[in-house]
């Protein structure tokens, strides 16, 4: 399982590291919830200290890529590549009203230009595989009450990728932790983003027609729901702590 590590010869050996492990997890075609070899593996394989593995695996950790389990081992939790960032982006306080208003301006900047990029450079089997996952996303919805946040995610991941612009889906990938907590009902609303549900088709709908103006403005309806279930959410638990 550990064949594909090489040794690192190299002063950048943070980085280097990194890339290694990156390699190893599409090399071995691991993906969420999968295991990683142990440190002591790692290390040995990459010829670096086991602190130079956590480190590296730290960092991971940081970007929400990895979940550590004491007594289990080290798990991957969202897909990597070779060519992705490696951003710590955190935010403390991330699931409080305040907290989550600012992942959705980011949430909205990013999700309504991917939107209109994916109108203009989808190609057809692009736009197919969206369709697909949008196929996919509604029956879950529909049959599971709602219940969709996985399939929801890959949706929106295929657009990202449909843009033409990897660094779309490395930034949202960094911020994964971030974006999933819209799908945990934050703030107590336990039919947040219930709203949100017909603008998917919508926006898949300007994409296929390449029509970027009308697939931003669909994201940015989308986005309004969000906000409003957010809103909505807050000002029931001002009503709760009052009483």
């Amino acid at each position: 399982m550990t064949d594909f590590l090489p040794p690192i010869q190299t002063t950048a050996r943070d980085d280097a590291v990194l890339k290694a492990l990156a390699g190893f997890v599409m090399q071995e075609k691991l993906g969420p919830g999968e295991k990683l070899p142990t440190e002591r593996i790692l290390a040995e394989r990459l010829k670096v200290s086991r602190n130079t593995v956590r480190e590296a695996l730290t960092r991971w950790e940081g970007l929400g890529l990895v979940e550590r389990r004491q007594g289990s081992g080290t798990y991957l939790k969202a897909a990597v590549s070779l060519d992705m960032l490696h951003m710590p982006l955190t935010l403390a306080g991330g699931n409080d009203f305040a907290g989550l208003m600012s992942t959705l301006e980011i949430r909205r900047a990013l999700e309504a230009e991917a939107a209109a990029l994916c109108a203009v450079r989808a190609g057809k089997a692009e736009i197919a595989e969206i369709e697909r996952k949008l196929d996919i996303m509604e029956e879950a919805f529909q049959t599971r009450a709602g219940m969709s946040s996985d399939e929801d995610w890959e949706f929106h991941q295929a657009i990202f990728r449909a843009s033409g612009n990897p660094l779309f889906e490395q930034i949202i990938a960094a911020m994964y932790e971030l974006f999933h907590r819209f799908w945990e009902h934050p703030l107590g609303v336990r039919d947040f983003g219930h709203a949100s549900f017909p603008y998917h088709r919508t926006i898949f709908n300007c994409i296929a027609a390449h029509d970027p103006e009308g697939a931003r403005a669909e994201a940015l309806k989308l986005i309004a729901t969000v906000e409003d279930d957010l809103k909505r959410g807050a000002a029931n638990l001002k009503l709760s702590d009052r009483k």
